[in-house]
């Protein structure tokens, strides 16, 4: 178990057993002297080592993976994984391709970019169905985005919550002084429509006549 949990926060190299006949002298020199600085952790040389690689031939996917494994080294996940998914959209190797998918989506996880990591995962498993670690690392992002949702759920009705009563305390704003103006003439037109309504009560109760009984 604990194996298995290593592969969420480190990154396995694959150095493929794949036959390198076909690069030239130079590109194979610079590759094994990449993977030979790796071993030995200096991942900022391999780094040197593997680009020199892939400016003699950029289609050398085998060396843009390996660069891509000495940038994770170093913690350049985004780098690293950008290098990942040119190494799978451009190999023709289906070995090769779907361990760069996997990676990809461990470099992702790293940058807690969890949606996209379980894409690259879910594109691994169709690459290499019997792949127990890809397997492995999709169930334990699909666990962790649950968590997170779960996380968010309470925190999002809080947050209505916390809206409707800023909604039932908020106050009208304060009136300017043309609005003020307005109010206090339409009283005052009201209290004098008022005493022109009174006025008239009282003339006609002095010009009525008194009642014959």
């Amino acid at each position: 178990m604990e194996n298995r949990l290593k592969y969420l926060i480190l990154l396995i190299v694959f150095f493929l057993g794949v036959s390198l006949n076909g690069f030239s002298q130079e590109e194979n020199k610079s590759i094994a002297a990449g993977n030979e600085l790796y071993k030995q952790g200096q991942f900022d040389k391999a780094v040197e080592a593997y680009q020199k690689a892939l400016d003699i031939n950029p289609n050398n996917q085998i060396a843009r993976y390996n660069l891509a494994a000495a940038k994770y080294r170093l913690q350049k996940f985004e780098e690293a994984q950008k290098d990942y998914t040119l190494s799978a959209e451009k190999s023709t190797d289906p070995s090769l391709k779907s361990k760069s998918v996997y990676n990809e989506g461990v470099a992702l996880t790293k940058q807690k970019k969890l949606l996209e990591s379980i894409a690259s995962y879910k594109q691994a498993l169709r690459l290499n169905p019997n792949d127990a670690d890809t397997r492995f690392n999709l169930q334990k992002a699909l666990e962790e985005l649950r968590k997170q949702q779960k996380q968010k759920e309470p925190e999002k009705k809080k947050d209505q919550e916390q809206k409707k009563d800023q909604k039932k305390e908020q106050k009208p704003p304060p009136a300017n002084k043309k609005q003020i103006e307005q109010w206090l003439q339409s009283l005052k037109q009201k209290e004098q429509e008022v005493q022109q309504k009174m006025q008239q009560q009282k003339r006609r109760s002095t010009s009525q006549p008194d009642k014959d009984w």
